[in-house]
């Protein structure tokens, strides 16, 4: 399958055509791919990966199916694209009380869809990050990207970090939750910290993320 999921539809198909290429690490490993050919077919050998824990991944899976996965797209490709989350500021499953939050704002499809003092926003085309269920209505393969935005006060981060695990830290009056096919961010004053699939990548003051659909195809 060469196109995004729709509802409804079940998702892969069987197949018995070999892989194109092989790959074997974490999901950032896997989103090294994105771009270099049209949609190659991937044999994912996956460790403390969350994309392979979303599908159920395991290292010798019998690769009968092929499923398509989506990928992000990080300002124009400047920077490294993602298979499962971006986050910028202070990852969710590591937010304290110490964690600053700053004037940002947030367009989604050309619509401006926050503005306001946050410590955290997500932009997440798979489920899990670093084993929590960070955001439970993300699915890989669906052509649209989960977006959340923490405001989160100090008092509330502590029983958030405990109720990630189950994804029931959603909904939450202060953590706004959404969908996109991009996203764009700006923040009105120093940078925050920005993660790509679970790598570090520095501080920055403004984002661009979009979705790729089905710009994977995967042996499961």
């Amino acid at each position: 399958m060469t196109r995004p999921l729709r509802r409804g539809e079940p998702w892969g198909e069987q197949t018995s055509t070999t892989a194109d290429v092989e790959v074997s690490g974490g999901d950032a490993d896997l989103a090294e791919l994105v771009g270099r050919r049209p949609r190659p077919l991937v044999r994912f050998r996956p460790s403390q990966s969350d994309l392979g824990r979303a599908l159920g991944l395991r290292p010798e899976a019998p690769g009968a199916t092929e499923v398509a996965v989506d990928a992000l797209v990080i300002d124009e490709r400047r920077r490294p694209s993602a298979v499962n989350a971006v986050i910028l500021g202070c990852s969710p499953d590591r937010l304290s009380w110490m964690a600053r939050a700053v004037s940002l704002s947030v367009v989604i499809d050309d619509r401006t869809w926050f503005r306001g003092r946050a410590t955290t926003v997500v932009v997440a085309s798979g489920q899990f990050l670093r084993g929590v269920d960070v955001a439970p209505r993300g699915h890989p393969g669906d052509g649209w990207a989960e977006v959340q935005v923490y405001e989160l006060r100090r008092g509330e981060r502590r029983a958030m970090r405990r109720r990630l695990p189950t994804g029931t830290h959603v909904p939450h009056p202060r953590i706004r939750t959404g969908r996109a096919r991009r996203v764009d961010i700006a923040l009105g004053g120093r940078g925050l910290p920005l993660e790509i699939d679970g790598r570090a990548q520095g501080g920055v003051t403004r984002l661009a993320v979009a979705v790729v659909p089905a710009a994977l195809r995967l042996l499961v």
